[in-house]
């Protein structure tokens, strides 16, 4: 195929898509469902091999959001039955990232509901920050807290953070469908003030809310201009209580489509597959590791995923490994501009700040990438294992019997999933 000869070509020089050519693997026909999967995969190893880096989210602050994002099961007015805590203590926190890491996790992304984080906030998140790197010196930190304000980027940064997560979820044109009490201009700033602040933007979408292939496209050629260093895809889970929980738009097939486009639009970026993808990808998850590079290990912010055990031994049997603590994530050229995350090597992380990877959403829908995956046991039952002796679910009809509301791991006494 013309299209994915010249999208390979292309993403091996770094070259963007024109928006034309970019809604067009969107439009590709499930017969050409695997070429396309092999062409975006070409563009993938050439820039990452066939690592996958794990990352790690401790949902330090849950439910209780004074925001209206119609995914999130945290937003104002939720009727969702999720875990609802006020700030974990930084050793409660540090325990959490440290079971993470211990399960294979590079990366642990710290992430509080909210409008965005008020000074005292931005002090009891640093002091968390300094734990865990105390404990672990060479993992990296990711901060997810909302909107910031002047200055607070580099108070965390002054405190070990190395990266800032903060998604632009849609596209400008309908982001005032999605959310009433920010716009999406409130978001690119944030994002701008990270990087002035010289921390690791992260910043990426969320599929399957009932936007078109143009929006998609949009937010994803938008993210390519602000120049994150990692771009997590989040496939919406509709929980109930949420006034998103009926739309089920999402098919393993589109899913992989939409991780494609992402690859080729941001060919030497690590793409990052988030929340849902247990829901949505379901079986097909393995082939999703030929375009992303990156995956949360675990549980998310207020929905269960899989058995972090079930990632590891998915990981291994499709052929690809776990980036390990003194490996380079982003390629050369991005560590040579940036200075950036994963180019310190042994002992040092993403210390000096740079990268990219980061969490998701502050918000989070019960699905949405920034997963709280705590833990240190590689156990959790995976959702697949839930509906173990139901009637298997006939194509397109949604997958509820998925969707699970997160019990274990922050915020309670059991043990996490990682």
């Amino acid at each position: 195929m013309d299209l994915l000869n010249t999208l390979v070509n292309k993403g091996l020089r770094r070259e963007s898509p024109t928006r034309e050519e970019a809604l067009a693997v969107l439009a590709t026909s499930d017969d050409d469902l695997l070429d396309v999967v092999a062409a975006a995969g070409k563009v993938r190893r050439h820039w990452f091999g066939r690592r996958v880096k794990l990352n790690y989210l401790v949902n330090l602050k849950s439910g209780l959001c004074p925001e209206d994002c119609s995914y999130c099961s945290q937003r104002l007015g939720s009727k969702a039955e999720i875990l609802k805590y006020t700030w974990l203590k930084p050793d409660q926190a540090s325990q959490a990232a440290a079971a993470g890491v211990a399960g294979g996790a590079k990366r642990v992304c710290l992430v509080a509901s909210g409008r965005g984080p008020t000074d005292r906030d931005v002090d009891r998140v640093s002091d968390t920050i300094k734990a865990i790197k105390e404990q672990n010196e060479a993992v990296e930190v990711c901060a997810c807290l909302g909107l910031l304000s002047d200055g607070q980027a580099e108070r965390l940064r002054e405190a070990g953070a190395d990266a800032y997560n903060h998604n632009l979820n849609t596209s400008e044109a309908t982001y005032g469908d999605i959310t009433t009490t920010h716009t999406y201009a409130d978001r690119v700033d944030t994002v701008n003030k990270a990087h002035a602040a010289g921390l690791s933007a992260c910043s990426g979408l969320i599929a399957g809310m009932g936007e078109s292939d143009e929006d998609l496209v949009d937010v994803v050629l938008s993210l390519r201009e602000l120049d994150p260093d990692s771009v997590p895809v989040n496939f919406l889970i509709p929980m109930e209580g949420t006034p998103l929980a009926k739309e089920w738009h999402l098919t393993p097939q589109r899913c992989l489509r939409i991780l494609a486009m992402t690859r080729f639009v941001c060919p030497d970026v690590e793409v990052r597959i988030a929340g849902g993808r247990e829901v949505h990808l379901r079986t097909m998850q393995p082939l999703a590791l030929h375009l992303a590079n990156s995956i949360f290990l675990g549980d998310y912010l207020t929905s269960e995923g899989q058995a972090g055990r079930a990632d590891l031994e998915m990981i291994a049997d499709a052929g690809f490994e776990v980036e390990g603590a003194g490996e380079v994530t982003l390629p050369e050229h991005r560590v040579a501009d940036r200075g950036g995350c994963g180019s310190h090597g042994e002992g040092a992380g993403c210390g000096s700040h740079g990268e990219g990877g980061g969490c998701g959403s502050a918000h989070e829908g019960g699905s949405l990438c920034g997963s709280a995956h705590e833990g240190g046991s590689l156990c959790g039952s995976a959702p697949a294992e839930k509906g173990a002796g139901a009637v298997p679910a006939v194509a397109g009809e949604p997958r509820t019997d998925l969707v699970a509301v997160r019990r274990r791991g922050a915020g309670t006494d059991l043990a996490p999933n990682a």
